[in-house]
């Protein structure tokens, strides 16, 4: 780092009962008040370069022998003071990144200018701070974080804007063109007490070399100097994105922890310290998310969700959290189960989670999808015809639109499998209202679930957590389960799962058995009639059905086992058994114009289509084995 030393004789002061003097001569006829600090000094050297003493001692009476001058707002304090005085005697000082910002305001309060004498002290600082420290990286980068200590002055005086420009435009400068004796990070330092400087010469720096040594600036400075980044327009978003989430990480609460910190701000609310704290993070995440790059994909999907999750943590204002949730959903398909874990801290709201924070992101991303496009319509005529230049550019517009539209599609597909394993984490909560959960598995379209399996396991979940969940309850809860969608081992878990409604049981079993038709050799081919009932119901009998989904980790006791359940000797005497629990009302039975026979117990909750079509099929098995 650079250095300027100013004098050259000998540091001759010193402290004589708490007041500080010079070794001289001359008897001192000057005392100077710096806040708590007394000096015993001479006019001479003092008030010939400095403007403020000549008026203030002009303006004080003289006691005895010394003029008594205050200095109660001195800027710099007593260190700067000093160096001022030392400078007036001719006794050598060393100014550097460190000091400069303080002696430099603290000569502009003395007035130590070229009005007064030529070569003062301000114009050696000016000199020495526009052609070494503004030359330097890491020169400018200590002298702007120094301004935090003197804002107003630094402002004044042009320190903080010059700086400022000075490290935007040396970030703006390719990596190559960037001298290394220029660059002095944390990361290349550590290089070098361990490689040696030799090594570290050779390396070259990479393009985001300049994010680690700004996120040393506060919040304030490093706003305004990544506006000025930006505003240059030569960095790409993804380099923008990474020093973002670098500053973040510096700065931010350790929000992986995000329960702990829950309480502690809950135990803590009357601390005005806590208080404090809580709010200066607040600004810093807000400023944070005002610095986001417009561009998707400048930062990942899980940043944007830590970001989100310390926005709800310290009470962040409504605006950040909805650009943080319009953010995320524009990437929803990158996030994981873990990451839209988002803590509620509101005191209204028991439940361990935010749930309401998620269904808002999936609102987002719902609304960016668009339905596949059709095909082009094609040309009535049986030849082609002559197509101008236009017309070739509105089909390359549309092939290009139908794959942006593919791609939404494949998006939503892993939206849902995300939706869905979301569901099985939070349905553990014994306190999440049973609205919440259907409306987040009823905001995924149909289409997008390629299987019920990640579906069926939550359900299963929620029914174990929520025992005491009524028969309607129960109903509006499995309205969402496609039981054709469901795998064999699916199937097999939910005929036996007695939480499950009676009408759910009796699908799954009538789909199940529909499906096992052509696979047990028995029937070697269907009825046409028969098929055209299964593809009204886009069933596929000779479809090799998925395995279950291991997406997410599932506890031991959450995991689908037959033999975890009441295990009768057949699916039939579990239809019995539950048929005897479950009290069906009468008018359901009257209105479908069955008895209550045990030969027909087990369709009773089925829809009229779906019985006919197992009826048909009963009929068509029984006359062919009688034919044999």
């Amino acid at each position: 780092m650079k250095f300027m030393k100013l004098g050259s004789r000998p540091d001759t002061f010193y402290t004589a009962q708490a007041v500080r003097s010079v070794s001289s001569e001359v008897s001192s006829d000057l005392i100077v008040q710096v806040k708590e600090s007394r000096y015993l000094l001479h006019k001479f050297p003092l008030l010939s370069k400095c403007l403020r003493l000549q008026r203030l001692c002009s303006e004080s009476p003289e006691t005895s022998q010394h003029h008594i001058v205050q200095l109660p707002d001195f800027p710099g304090g007593v260190e700067a003071f000093e160096l001022c005085a030392k400078f007036c005697y001719g006794i050598t000082i060393t100014l550097s990144a460190f000091n400069i910002v303080a002696v430099r305001c603290a000569a502009e309060y003395l007035q130590m200018t070229e009005d007064v004498e030529k070569g003062n002290l301000t114009y050696k600082l000016e000199v020495f701070f526009n052609s070494c420290i503004l030359h330097g990286w890491k020169d400018s980068i200590v002298t702007l974080q120094s301004t935090k200590e003197f804002p107003s002055w630094s402002e004044d005086l042009g320190i903080t804007s010059r700086c400022i420009e000075a490290i935007a435009s040396k970030v703006l400068t390719h990596p190559s063109k960037v001298s290394l004796s220029h660059i002095y990070s944390r990361r290349e330092r550590d290089d070098e007490s361990c490689n040696g400087a030799e090594s570290q010469r050779h390396k070259p720096p990479s393009k985001g070399w300049w994010a680690e040594d700004m996120a040393e600036l506060g919040i304030d400075l490093y706003w305004r100097t990544m506006i000025a980044v930006k505003s240059g327009g030569k960095m790409p978003s993804s380099l923008i994105g990474e020093a973002l989430k670098i500053y973040a990480a510096r700065w931010l609460p350790n929000i992986s922890r995000e329960r702990n910190v829950k309480k502690q701000v809950a135990s803590d609310s009357d601390s005005d310290s806590t208080n404090e704290i809580t709010s200066k993070h607040r600004v810093l995440l807000e400023s944070i998310v005002s610095l986001l790059p417009a561009e998707k994909g400048a930062v990942s999907c899980s940043f944007l969700l830590k970001l989100l999750k310390a926005a709800n943590i310290l009470n962040a204002s409504s605006s950040s959290k909805m650009e943080l949730a319009r953010r995320v959903a524009l990437q929803m398909e990158e996030a994981t189960v873990r990451d839209l874990l988002i803590p509620s801290i509101s005191y209204a709201n028991s439940t361990v989670y935010d749930v309401d924070l998620v269904i808002t992101i999936l609102e987002q991303f719902m609304l960016q999808g668009q339905s596949p496009p059709t095909s082009p319509p094609r040309s009535k005529l049986g030849f082609e015809r002559r197509r101008s230049r236009s017309a070739e550019n509105i089909v390359l517009a549309f092939q290009e639109s139908r794959r942006s539209s593919s791609a939404s599609h494949s998006s939503k597909l892993k939206v849902a499998k995300l939706v869905d394993g979301y569901l099985q984490e939070i349905a553990r909560d014994m306190n999440l209202p049973l609205s919440k959960f259907i409306a987040l598995a009823e905001a995924i379209p149909d289409f997008s679930r390629l299987d019920h399996d990640d579906l069926y396991r939550a359900i299963d979940i929620y029914l174990k957590a929520h025992p005491d969940l009524n028969k309607s309850e129960r109903k509006r809860l499995c309205r969402t389960l496609d039981c054709k969608k469901l795998s064999v081992e699916a199937c097999m878990h939910a005929a036996q799962n007695e939480l499950l409604p009676l009408r759910v049981v009796v699908q799954v079993l009538f789909f199940e058995q529909a499906r096992a038709a052509m696979g047990s050799g028995k029937v070697t081919e269907l009825p046409s009639n028969i098929k055209a009932l299964l593809a009204a119901h886009n069933i596929d009998p000779s479809r090799p059905t998925t395995a279950l989904s291991t997406t997410t980790s599932i506890p031991a006791d959450d995991q689908w086992s037959v033999s975890g359940l009441r295990s009768p000797k057949s699916k039939v005497s579990t239809l019995r058994m539950k048929l005897a629990e479950d009290d069906l009302d009468e008018s359901d039975l009257q209105s479908e114009g069955l008895r209550r026979t045990s030969k027909f117990k087990s369709f009773c909750a089925l829809p009229t289509r779906p019985k006919r079509m197992f009826s048909k099929f009963l009929s068509i098995n029984r006359n062919s084995s009688e034919k044999n």
